[in-house]
């Protein structure tokens, strides 16, 4: 199949599907164990009681598992 002059095969699509969705899922879980390890509520912390320290430091933790995810599904 070609897409956008490259071309893919269904294979890789597949498994470019798979992989995205692994992620995204361990994104997801990561994200909840760090809610669930701050003593304290994430979300009224950071939009009701403005705390910006607190938003860089999940910021941080986004960007730094999901360079994380990218490094181990690209082998």
């Amino acid at each position: 199949m070609v897409l956008f002059g490259a071309v893919v095969s269904w294979q890789g699509l597949l498994a470019s599907v798979i992989y995205s969705l692994i992620g995204l899922a361990v994104f997801v879980a990561g994200f909840y164990v760090i809610r669930f390890i701050l003593p304290y509520d994430v979300h009224k912390e950071i939009e009701a009681d403005q705390n910006t320290a607190l938003g860089i430091v999940i910021g941080s933790f986004i960007l730094g598992l999901a360079i994380i995810i990218a490094a181990s599904i690209s082998g």
